[in-house]
């Protein structure tokens, strides 16, 4: 017999066990937002002076993005509860490799830093990071004057930089992409000249708004955002809640018969709260205050929606959650333009059309995206995240207030890299039972 083990220590096991079908009702706060906890990092890091962050995720993508910075001299005193003082600016290229575990925006936004560098930087991650596409960064630091090589001539990491003398440019990636967007800005610091970057659809502003919270010469004009040379001044950074994170209790109160939750704290602004909007376009009673931070759900009756291209750079992180309560509503969505998804911390539309098949959802994959037909109930299944924390937690909500049974999450651990103690706020907000699983 597996021994038992409380919610709240639950983050390291390799697989979880969730028996639900319940209600979901309660009011929480959800862990610093995660992409803004990387940028908060990687500009106090560059700024002269110190800075003091608050609300920092404790995920271990974040951490290996605090972990990162010191190797370059930073000295970082960590208080704990999500508060550290970070005192830059960067003084030397780093003293060891810079390992980012299954950080996506912390290996690509920390590329665009070293790129700006005189040194040499070597940059890796975990097995799952190391299948994941570098060329979209890459080849526009490459062409700001940065020397970038690594696996199959640069597209995978680990990735070795060498930083200095780079040349501002123009640069109109082929991908809508905040990582890509990011990189390119934060080595334009270090350029000669302005560097602007044009998308062909807006990305979250994470970085714009940041950078001139730090000072910096920072300009948005339509598509385009441009970033003059220049140094940074330390500042107080608060982290809000993440929004990603929050879409995960607003499906389990859709997914729920008896279903009421209140997420606060929330980050709400430009590009992080589109999830809301489909939803509402699928009939659901969901409100955030975009003043206030405050997402409320309560139970509804969903029906089908589509999802195309234009859509996908708004929810590209909620998409397997979404998915999920499409599984639920009436009628057959359609999701298209999603190709980048394959490129995730798993192949995100392949894992999530299995996670999807083994509740006994009827879905097919396409190239881009994929079709769902509405299910009325879910059944209890076996999922595999394949490293995937977003798989992982989807499966876990629908497992918690929409499958009676018992549902097995295997890669449960992958969850840590995010969101800590999800597990114990799963069952704090239903009635599901919660354990190892075998």
């Amino acid at each position: 017999m597996t021994p038992a083990v409380p919610a709240a220590d639950l983050d390291a096991v390799s697989s979880l066990q969730v028996t639900g079908a319940g209600p979901a009702r309660g009011t929480l706060q959800v862990p610093g937002d995660k992409s803004i906890s990387h940028r908060a990092l990687l500009l106090s890091a560059m700024a002269h002076g110190p800075s003091v962050i608050t609300g920092l995720s404790r995920g271990q993508d974040v951490t290996h993005t605090l972990r990162a910075i010191e190797r370059f001299g930073v000295v970082v005193t960590d208080a704990g509860e999500g508060r550290v003082r970070v005192e830059g600016p960067l003084r030397h290229e780093p003293d060891d490799v810079l390992d980012h575990g299954n950080a996506g925006t912390g290996i690509r936004l920390m590329s665009g830093v070293c790129a700006g560098i005189d040194g040499l930087s070597v940059l890796t991650g975990d097995q799952f990071l190391r299948r994941r596409p570098m060329d979209r960064v890459a080849v526009p630091l490459g062409l700001m004057g940065a020397a970038i090589d690594g696996r199959e001539r640069g597209r995978l990491a680990p990735l070795v930089i060498h930083g200095g003398g780079l040349t501002g440019i123009t640069y109109s990636p082929k991908v809508a992409s905040a990582q890509v967007k990011s990189a390119v800005l934060l080595a334009g610091l270090s350029a000669k000249g302005s560097t602007t970057v044009e998308e062909i659809h807006p990305t979250r502003r994470h970085t714009e708004e940041m950078l001139d919270q730090f000072g910096a010469r920072v300009r948005v004009e339509g598509h385009a955002v441009t970033v003059e040379p220049g140094e940074l001044t330390g500042t107080d950074v608060r982290v809000p809640g993440d929004p990603s994170q929050a879409a995960f209790w607003a499906v389990a109160a859709l997914l729920a018969d008896e279903g009421e939750v209140i997420v606060e704290g929330l980050y709400p602004g430009y590009g992080r709260s589109d999830f809301v909007g489909v939803l509402k376009r699928m009939g659901a009673d969901v409100d955030f205050g975009l003043s206030t931070g405050v997402l409320t759900v309560r139970s509804s009756r969903l029906k089908a929606v589509e999802l195309t291209a234009e859509d996908i750079p708004g929810i590209v992180d909620e998409v397997p959650v979404l998915a999920m309560a499409a599984a639920v509503a009436e009628g057959t969505t359609v999701i298209s333009g999603a190709g980048d998804l394959r490129a995730k911390e798993s192949d995100r539309i392949a894992s999530t059309s299995a996670m999807l098949r083994a509740f006994g959802v009827r879905v097919t994959e396409t190239e881009d995206g994929m079709v769902i037909e509405g299910a009325s109930r879910l059944r209890p299944a076996r999922v595999d995240s394949h490293g995937d924390h977003r798989i992982a937690m989807t499966a876990a909500v629908a497992g918690a207030c929409a499958a009676e049974g018992t549902t097995v999450i295997d890669g449960w651990d992958s969850v840590a890299t995010s969101y800590p103690r999800f597990a114990a706020d799963l069952v704090r907000l239903t009635r599901a039972g919660v354990e190892q699983g075998a």
